[in-house]
């Protein structure tokens, strides 16, 4: 009988030690291919792009109109600046607009290497916005973003609120998202998940369209040159390791805490079929502001500037008459 015992735990060592084994070396057999057919920012950017150094990073830009107010776009996650193109110009008739890739989206530098400043966290996105207002003289301005771009902005507000003139929070990630649990963050940056991770973001090839769907009311109204734009910044080198790095320095925004601490005039703008930030979450920040108003955009999904532009541009010019 202990001859047995003896056994059975030597063999359920040998099991555990070969678990450990794969556990801690597999993820290092995996091969890992480099990405193919990849090129530099900005030789994927439009005639009107501008590739700005700001605080040491090369920024993507694109501006229009003069004068003030300044509204500054911020796009949401797996986004970029061209989520704005249809709403763009009618702004500039307004001032000036300033549309940006944030850090590991769109064209926007994305460093393999930093010092102390890590460009994919949170305050690194805060910080980021502060430079570039610095870098176009900007005193203040109206921030409008859409999901994760609505998260920076309140973020933004918060630290610089001199900074702000007005919120256009279009269906703005606030009471939920940030990286996944708190308990699983930490292995995100151990050296095995740290080598699978952008093997995992590149499923976003092949699953980029059905989240594209996802955001959408009506993914038929999607033509080939929208697709187009969403795609062009899987071109970009090293967009798979910028997407890991993001994904990896994520953390709750905690904004949810802080909402009455947001004095100024709040446009909240929602799609009355989101997917992603569900409809009523926009609607209940509406009544947890202390200054919000509230539109709820019909036949639209997560990204209503891009469905309805007609129709979220109405409710920005009828927000800029209060704000006179």
């Amino acid at each position: 009988m202990e001859m047995k015992k003896r056994r059975f735990l030597r063999g359920l060592g040998i099991a555990l030690i070969v678990l450990l084994l794969l556990v801690l070396v597999g993820p290092f057999l995996v091969p890992v291919p480099p990405l193919e057919g990849t090129l530099p920012p900005e030789q994927l950017g439009d005639p009107d792009s501008q590739f700005i150094e700001i605080d040491g990073l090369t920024v993507h830009v694109k501006t229009m109109g003069q004068g003030e107010p300044v509204f500054v776009l911020l796009h949401g996650f797996g986004a970029s600046l061209y989520s704005w193109q249809a709403v763009m110009e009618p702004l500039s008739e307004h001032g000036t607009v300033i549309a940006y890739d944030r850090v590991a989206f769109g064209l926007t530098e994305r460093p393999m290497e930093w010092g102390e400043a890590n460009p994919y966290t949170p305050q690194a996105s805060v910080d980021l916005l502060l430079g570039l207002l610095d870098r176009f003289d900007v005193d203040k301005a109206i921030l409008v973003g859409n999901s994760a771009g609505g998260t920076v902005s309140m973020q933004f507000y918060l630290q610089h609120p001199e900074r702000v003139e007005a919120l256009v929070l279009v269906d703005p990630a606030v009471y939920e998202g940030g990286g996944g649990p708190s308990w699983l963050r930490p292995l995100y940056r151990t050296p095995q998940v740290q080598r699978l991770g952008p093997l995992l973001v590149r499923s976003i090839q092949s699953r980029g369209l059905e989240l594209i769907d996802l955001a959408w009311y009506d993914a038929s109204r999607l033509d080939a040159g929208t697709i187009e734009l969403y795609t062009r910044p899987l071109q970009a080198e090293n967009w798979d390791r910028a997407l890991w790095y993001f994904t990896t320095y994520s953390q709750p925004s905690n904004l949810a805490d802080h909402l009455g601490e947001f004095d100024l005039p709040v446009l909240v703008i929602t799609g009355d079929t989101d997917r992603i930030v569900p409809t009523e979450y926009s609607v209940r920040l509406a009544g947890e502001l202390p200054q919000a108003t509230l539109v709820v955009i019909p036949e639209a999904g997560h990204v209503p500037h891009e469905e309805r532009p007609d129709l979220f541009l109405q409710a920005v010019d009828d927000f800029l008459e209060i704000l006179k």
